[in-house]
């Protein structure tokens, strides 16, 4: 009979393409990780994996055990969710994910009250880009994700939380910054140092600018907003920067302003992604709650 740990070991192995590190991941020896799966392998008269001392291969027949054995996890995970629902909120372990624009500015202000409402609430972060998340959201890797919106999350539930605008963040001496408000069409004339392409965030300043690319004076590949921010202070351009995170990136830049966009908003939406069948939602529902206070106060 195939048991939950013969499923999690070959999906661990899947997962890291080598015995060790799935060995690693799932706190066992290796052998004790290739006995049980050479086990399941005999038990279902198939091979999962090709492996020799340099790779593991899935097999076409393995790829299928593989699907069927991601599905049968994820239900067995919502049946313990079923025996745990009926606590208080927050009383058992959640994984979340969120994208590197958000996280810093968002979690410093909303998890200190989280920790003080539910000390015993034992919460893991991961930080990743966008599709990376929606893939692990799918996969039941993690319970939810925090997103920016407009994004491609076809087949996941949305649960917008909060909206906001972009600011222009431009240098004092640059001519804009003596008026509080910019224009799109006043862009135009504006040297922008953006995220690389592909970014959602720079998707979201150039529809919301309605800019074209070649307005974009610098796209920087694996930069983040507080790198844009210096190269601003240093007058290398001016950068948009979305509302939640104006108050971290500008404290001890006296020689920056902020600008906000007169362009209708929102700009951007942010929201909590789930499967479709995810059973903790009546928590994702509790966590915007508790995050819509917190934001309130800040912004």
């Amino acid at each position: 009979m195939l048991s939950f740990k013969q499923l999690n070991y070959i999906l661990a192995v899947q997962k890291t393409k080598h015995f060790k590190k799935a060995a690693e991941l799932c706190s066992v020896s290796q052998s004790a990780l290739s006995t049980a799966i050479a086990g399941l392998e005999k038990e279902l008269g198939l091979q999962i994996f090709e492996r020799n001392n340099k790779k593991v291969l899935i097999t076409p027949i393995g790829a299928e055990v593989l699907k069927k054995a991601q599905e049968i996890k994820i239900q067995a995970d919502q049946l313990y969710f079923l025996a745990k629902q009926q606590k208080s909120p927050l009383s058992y372990p959640m994984t979340i994910g969120i994208i590197p624009t958000i996280g810093p500015y968002l979690l410093p202000k909303v998890l200190p009250a989280v920790r003080a409402q539910y000390p015993h609430f034992k919460l893991t972060i991961i930080e990743e880009q966008s599709g990376d998340l929606i893939e692990k959201v799918r996969n039941g890797e993690i319970d939810t994700a925090i997103l920016a919106l407009p994004y491609n999350i076809e087949g996941l539930h949305a649960f917008e939380f909060w909206q906001e605008d972009f600011y222009l963040v431009t240098h004092k001496e640059n001519s804009l910054a003596n008026q509080n408000t910019v224009s799109s069409d006043e862009l135009g004339a504006v040297p922008l140092l953006l995220l690389k392409d592909g970014h959602c965030l720079k998707e979201h300043a150039i529809a919301a600018c309605k800019l074209a690319l070649n307005q974009l004076d610098i796209s920087l590949e694996g930069a983040s907003l507080s790198t844009l921010i210096q190269m601003t202070a240093g007058k290398m351009g001016s950068t948009l920067v979305p509302e939640m995170a104006l108050d971290q990136l500008l404290y001890e830049s006296s020689e920056l302003k902020a600008l906000k966009l007169s362009d209708p908003g929102p700009h951007r939406k942010i929201a909590f992604i789930s499967r479709l069948n995810y059973n903790g939602v009546n928590n994702i529902e509790f966590l915007i709650q508790l995050f819509r206070q917190q934001l309130k106060e800040f912004i």
